[in-house]
């Protein structure tokens, strides 16, 4: 395959999960909802409540099994069939059995490693949200803060949750996108891609730095102290384009 026939190949573009980023986001933020709802049903004005409100989180967390499971599988499932739709794009140029390889690759290990991060991560607000509260109330004990200041800290629990919650959304997707991407390309032979970003003002400098750079499958770079492929870092839009073997 030539090197004008590769770059005419339509490009496996970020913009094409960004609904898919918006109902996570939706379904995590009602976790953070209850979460708000959850503590401010407390008076948090009143330490001796806080080991139940820690209670209340952790039982919540182990509530969300099935719920965690069915949101994330839909999202996951949507991702991979977009994914496999850019690739049915790419395939054009390639031989039918090449079309065939990728048709067929099983991405049903990774499918199962990423749905049982997902649940994980799901299941990890509340009870990251326990541990807030748990950290400021022994936080009031032994750095003796006044009762109002922590009070007020608890009472943000659900806001710092739903932030948390936006932050998974958009990394978690995009998290996947590449790694359905990885298990194709590695599939039909493919040991590297070609990182891209976003083209926005948003784009961080070490990642706009490698703009355009081959990245190998096996060695994902190390950027600002964090090492992952594209996509793969938190808050990161760049997305990984597969380089075919010819």
């Amino acid at each position: 395959m030539t090197q004008t026939q590769r770059n005419q190949r339509p490009r496996h573009t970020p913009h094409r999960a960004r609904k898919v980023e918006i109902k996570y986001g939706q379904d995590l933020r009602k976790i953070a909802s209850y979460i708000d709802s959850l503590v401010k049903g407390f008076d948090v004005t009143n330490p001796a409540v806080y080991p139940s409100l820690v209670s209340a989180l952790r039982h919540y967390s182990e509530t969300l099994d099935v719920w965690a499971t069915n949101a994330a599988g839909r999202i996951l499932t949507d991702v991979a069939l977009r994914d496999e739709k850019t690739w049915m794009l790419y395939a054009q140029d390639m031989s039918r059995g090449l079309r065939n390889e990728i048709r067929l690759a099983d991405t049903g290990v990774v499918m199962q490693q990423l749905l049982a991060d997902q649940v994980r991560l799901i299941k990890s607000l509340p009870l990251d949200a326990a541990q807030r509260v748990h950290d400021l109330a022994t936080r009031a004990v032994i750095d003796g803060t006044r009762a109002s200041e922590i009070s007020g800290l608890i009472m943000a629990t659900g806001h710092v949750t739903k932030s948390r919650a936006n932050t998974i959304a958009r990394t978690e997707v995009s998290r996947a996108a590449t790694t359905f991407t990885q298990a194709r390309a590695l599939a039909i032979g493919s040991d590297s891609y070609i990182w891209r970003t976003s083209g926005d003002g948003d784009v961080r400098p070490s990642h706009k730095a490698i703009n355009g750079t081959p990245i190998k499958w096996n060695d994902p770079p190390t950027l600002d102290g964090m090492t992952g492929h594209a996509g793969c870092l938190p808050n990161c839009r760049c997305y990984a384009e597969p380089i075919i073997p010819d």
